[in-house]
């Protein structure tokens, strides 16, 4: 896998993320964990498109690592969800 294909794939997340959220309940909860998964499941993307104009390869791993941990609060958030 290249770093486009890795991309795509962050961006086809993303927007099954969007696609998620608008069919969440109108409820507090609904609306809370919603707004949750949809701030945390877009951001891997964007992140990742922040971290390849990286300054330094150390400000690279730092980007990349947040993309990471917001992949990881996504999926502890679907599993709540589910």
């Amino acid at each position: 896998m290249d770093k486009s294909d890795l991309e795509e794939r962050l961006i086809n997340f993303a927007v099954a993320i969007i696609e998620l959220t608008n069919e969440m309940p109108n409820t507090k909860i609904g609306n809370h964990l919603s707004g949750q998964v949809g701030r945390s499941g877009t951001s891997a993307a964007l992140n990742y498109g922040e971290a390849q104009s990286g300054e330094s390869r150390k400000d690279f791993i730092h980007k990349i690592k947040v993309v990471l941990k917001e992949l990881r609060e996504t999926s502890v958030c679907l599993k709540i969800i589910h």
